[in-house]
Formats: C-alpha cells, sequence, structure tokens
C-alpha cells in the first residue's frame, strides 16, 4: 500500500499484520502460550509435586532447625514443651480433678503423655497450614512452585518434631513398666495414617487462612475445645460411663481420638483392646483418606488463586 506526501513524494504504509483482528485467547492458541499461574490438571499437580519432594523436606528440615534457633536450649524445646504440657495436665486432671479414675498410675501417666504428644502433633499441624500461604506471601509470589509444597513441609516438620518426642515417650513408656514388644511396631502404621490425615488437614486451613488472616486467632480456641472433647487427659468410655452411649461413641470415633488410642494400645501394655472403639483401625485408615484426599483436592482448586490478592 502506498499514500502520497504533502510534497508529493510516495510513501509505503506497513502491510497489515496476519494477527489483526485476533482476539487475545486466539493470539495464545496460535502462539502456544498458557496463562502464567494456570491451575495444571490433578495428575500433573501430583507430578509436580513429587517433582520438589527434595525442597518439601529440606524446607521442613530448616523451619525446624530455626523455630528454636534463638532459644538456649535450641532443639531440646522440641521435646520440653510437650513434656511439661502433660506435667501440668498431669497435676491439674490427674492429681486435682482425678481425670485418672479406673487406671492405675502406671498406666494413667503412659496414656497422658502419649496423648498430649499425640494431639500436639494434630494440632501444630493445623496452626502451621494456617498460615502456610498467608505467612509465605514473599515465596509464594517470587517463585513459581506448587503451592501444596508449602503446606505439606509444615505438617512434614511436625512429624520430625514428633519423631524427637516418641524418644520421650518410649522412656516414660518403659519407666512405667510398658517394655518393648511386637505390637510397639503398630506405632509406625498409626502415625503414618495421622500423618496423611494431619497433612489433608493442613491443606484445608491453608486455603481457608490465605484468604481469612483472623482464622488464625480464632483456631487456638476450636483446637483447645477439640483437645477437652479427644480424651487427651481423660478416658472416654470411663469419664462418660454414666451418659447416653452415643455421645462415647461420636468423641471415640472423632479422629484425634482414634489416633491416640491405637498409638496408646501399641506402646501401653494396661490399655487393651477393650479401652478401643470397633474397627478403631478401619476408622483411623477411612479419616486418613477422606481428609487426606479431600483436602488435596479442595487446595488444589485454588492453586492459581494463592498470593494473587
Amino acid at each position: 500500500m502506498s499514500d502520497t506526501t504533502h510534497d508529493g513524494a510516495i510513501a509505503m504504509s506497513a502491510p497489515p499484520s496476519p494477527d489483526e483482528g485476533l482476539s487475545p485467547a486466539d493470539l495464545a492458541a496460535k502462539y502456544g502460550l498458557s496463562v502464567s499461574g494456570a491451575r495444571p490438571g490433578l495428575v500433573e499437580y501430583v507430578r509436580q509435586l513429587w517433582g520438589r519432594r527434595h525442597f518439601i523436606l529440606a524446607f521442613s528440615q530448616a523451619k525446624l532447625t530455626a523455630q528454636y534457633s534463638q532459644a538456649k536450649l535450641g532443639q531440646l524445646w522440641q521435646v520440653a514443651t510437650p513434656l511439661l504440657n502433660a506435667l501440668v495436665y498431669y497435676l491439674i486432671f490427674g492429681l486435682i480433678l482425678n481425670a485418672s479414675r479406673g487406671m492405675p498410675k502406671e498406666v494413667y501417666i503412659p496414656f497422658l503423655v502419649t496423648g498430649v504428644f499425640v494431639f500436639t502433633f494434630t494440632q501444630s499441624s493445623v496452626m502451621a497450614g494456617v498460615r502456610a500461604i498467608s505467612g509465605n506471601l514473599g515465596l509464594v509470589r517470587a517463585l513459581h512452585f506448587p503451592r501444596a509444597s508449602l503446606p505439606v513441609s509444615f505438617a512434614l516438620q511436625q512429624l520430625q518434631q514428633l519423631l524427637f518426642s516418641m524418644i520421650v515417650l518410649v522412656l516414660v513408656a518403659i519407666g512405667f513398666g510398658s517394655y518393648p514388644s511386637l505390637s510397639w511396631i503398630l506405632v509406625v502404621p498409626a502415625l503414618a495414617l495421622q500423618f496423611v490425615f494431619n497433612t489433608g488437614l493442613a491443606l484445608i486451613m491453608a486455603r481457608l487462612g490465605s484468604k481469612t488472616p483472623d482464622l488464625a486467632q480464632l483456631m487456638p480456641f476450636i483446637m483447645r475445645t477439640w483437645m477437652y472433647a479427644s480424651g487427651v487427659m481423660f478416658s472416654i468410655p470411663i469419664m462418660l460411663r454414666d451418659k447416653p452411649a452415643w455421645i462415647a461413641d461420636v468423641l471415640m470415633y472423632n479422629p484425634a481420638a482414634v489416633y491416640m488410642d491405637l498409638v496408646r494400645f501399641a506402646l501401653i501394655d494396661g490399655y487393651g483392646s477393650e479401652n478401643l472403639p470397633a474397627h478403631v483401625w478401619l476408622a483411623g485408615l477411612g479419616w486418613s483418606v477422606l481428609i487426606g484426599v479431600a483436602g488435596f483436592v479442595y487446595f488444589w482448586k485454588a492453586e492459581e488463586r494463592y498470593g494473587r490478592g
């Protein structure tokens, strides 16, 4: 195409662009472009997450190391904190309120310490999950990676912390007459099921906490209520034996109580199967699969929205 200028010269105009008239979606399709930060398919998301497994492990270990870096006792607080909590609960519930009724001291003290350690595992995973996205916005906005890496790494951090605590728990069990036996092997699948459950719960709380920062202020009250309803300090069937049976059933089948009972049954000689609800392993597996899968899918569905507003 050509035009005549004011001085009579002929100027050639640029030919029309081959992309003229194409919508942004058509342009993207033509040149193979994709939306930045778009949510991948579920299978692809799992593959990406597995590819970041070394980052997840390293991040959880770094967080665990930094957690008590300013304290003089350092990593000893990983064990001392739940142990001191157990001591306080023993003084209040075991001695003053007689929550140990129906159990001898050599059973009640390992029962209480196990409950505190195992429930703290879930409690810490939930609290860390709430802040997994909102507390790491700089990382989320600066780098491209599967956002589920953060809540998963925080749940893994709590698992590593629990493993340190298990050393003390084993010593307490032995000190009160529960010696190593084949039943102790059951601790491994019990904690594995609880870890999957905790990870799913952390993923759910991470998505909720990413848009509702005030949730972090509310969760301590919810977790305290859950703790009191889960039989951390007392035996549910013994404490509620004069109440309608359905109340005890509801409390005993809640996931926190299920995982505590599984570990107690494995470690404590005097805590037999009569203290466990029927089909307790099936209940533990069901909670693990339900919350683990539902939490992962729920978090994945909002993948492209984390750190955007």
